[in-house]
């Protein structure tokens, strides 16, 4: 049975391996730019997110199997301000998620940290690399649509912009 629960600091040492795996997986599958050229996600950063309540892992039997940052609120991510080649569909509060990865020894872990994600907000908003086939498949998989490009500021890298919003958010 798969569940979700905050991240602690005794779960530092833990997620610093699933992102190790995480990258090595990614570089395996031609997405070498996204994470692995630069050790991606720091630890100070890791760090800040399970300070901050925003970190989470996902648990099977109790034992951490991926992890992910979610948060929520209205307008939370700066780089979602500007979006090229598309527009959001939606302008209300929306749901966040970053970093999400697992250890790859079970199947849909990031489908299910998605759907967790989804059912705490009902609007999301996700982002991933021109090169991440995995993910984007699996965005598309799980309901979301693309809208169009952002830029984060840690590489010079364009990111595929993507959302899901419950069908009865929208106004009539």
């Amino acid at each position: 049975m798969l569940t979700i629960r905050k991240t602690t600091e005794k779960d530092l040492d833990t997620l610093l391996s699933i992102y190790a795996k995480a990258r090595l997986f990614m570089k395996e599958n031609g997405n070498a730019n996204q994470w692995a050229s630069k050790n991606w996600p720091p630890e100070e950063l890791l760090r800040q997110d399970i300070s901050e309540g925003n970190s989470y892992v996902c648990l099977s039997d109790g034992r951490i199997v991926g992890t992910f940052y979610f948060i929520s609120g209205k307008d939370i991510e700066p780089t979602y301000r500007t979006i090229y080649d598309g527009a959001w569909t939606d302008d209300s509060a929306y749901g966040v998620i970053h970093r999400i990865a697992s250890d790859g020894t079970v199947r849909g872990i990031g489908q299910f940290c998605m759907e967790w994600a989804f059912e705490q907000c009902h609007h999301l908003r996700i982002d991933t690399h021109p090169d991440n086939k995995v993910m984007q498949n699996l965005l598309k998989k799980s309901g979301f649509v693309r809208c169009g490009t952002i830029y984060v500021t840690e590489d010079p890298y364009p990111r595929f912009a993507y959302e899901k919003v419950e069908p009865s958010h929208f106004p009539l």
